[in-house]
């Protein structure tokens, strides 16, 4: 009887509940719709066999071998994943070596040290843009070096605002670090370098994955600072799309931001195959 009860209270509350869970559904699905469907578009129409791109006349795949076959494009392209990796590879270590000493240490002007590490991010790009070529013409840089040394200035000014997202994202991952584990490490006969690489590293290992993806996304697809930093004789893939898309916005043109598009999302399906690798199984 006392069952019968329960069954006949809950039964109200089960299409309101239903409701709620329905609606939030709906809301969920009506944002991801709001900030995906622009993307969709754009891949849809790259393979629109038509060069008006908002007229449907077919299935292809014509633009993206025009996309290979564009010499200026396949230049700016590798331009940019050039300048990605390598703006990843420098800011992680310099962004993981910045959060680790913020961290680990107190030293005087710490707290101002803190906080003009998170001025990049602050700053609006295009004063961070200026400022990057006033500071490259004030040092006299050559723009008539072979590649790669040409991208350097751009590099430079990638690492500028890229590796402070790095550090700011490991250091929120080394403050869930708990210290008696190293404590442990070292009364078991571990040295300080020991400790470091076997327990603090690993802890650290999800932090630095992730602010490397955001670094190569942030290098990959800045437009603002790569204007002012890039030589004469110098072209990136957004310039480049930027230039192509001044007279019309073409298929070819969509193709291309749709390769873009794949590659980031490979990288961040790679960077969260690291961060959660899969568990080996026993038999």
């Amino acid at each position: 009887m006392a069952s019968l009860q329960r069954f006949f209270k809950r039964e109200p509350r089960a299409p309101l509940e239903y409701i709620k869970s329905f609606r939030l559904r709906a809301w969920i699905g009506a944002v991801l719709l709001f900030l995906y469907a622009p993307l969709l578009v754009l891949i849809v129409f790259s393979f629109n066999d038509s060069k008006r791109t908002i007229v449907w006349k077919g299935f292809t795949f014509k633009w993206y071998s025009k996309v290979f076959e564009n010499e200026g494009l396949r230049e700016a392209l590798g331009n940019s994943l050039f300048i990605a990796v390598a703006c990843t590879a420098v800011s992680v270590l310099l962004g993981t070596l910045a959060a680790f000493v913020l961290w680990r240490f107190k030293f005087p002007l710490k707290g101002l040290l803190e906080s003009g590490l998170n001025l990049p991010i602050v700053v609006p790009e295009i004063c961070m843009g200026v400022g990057v070529l006033m500071f490259f013409a004030w040092l006299k840089w050559p723009n008539d070096m072979p590649w790669p040394l040409n991208l350097s200035q751009i590099i430079i000014a990638h690492i500028t605002f890229a590796f402070p997202f790095v550090a700011i994202v490991v250091r929120a991952r080394l403050e869930s670090f708990n210290k008696e584990y190293e404590m442990a490490a070292l009364d078991l006969g571990a040295s300080q370098w020991q400790a470091f690489k076997d327990v603090i590293v690993p802890h650290m290992a999800p932090g630095i994955v992730a602010g490397a993806l955001l670094a190569f996304t942030l290098s990959l697809d800045d437009f603002v600072i790569t204007f002012f930093a890039s030589g004469p004789g110098t072209v990136t893939f957004p310039i480049k799309v930027y230039s192509m898309v001044r007279f019309s916005v073409t298929p070819e043109v969509n193709a291309a931001s749709t390769i873009i598009i794949l590659i980031t999302v490979l990288a961040t399906v790679a960077a969260m195959r690291l961060q959660n690798p899969p568990k080996p199984t026993t038999n």
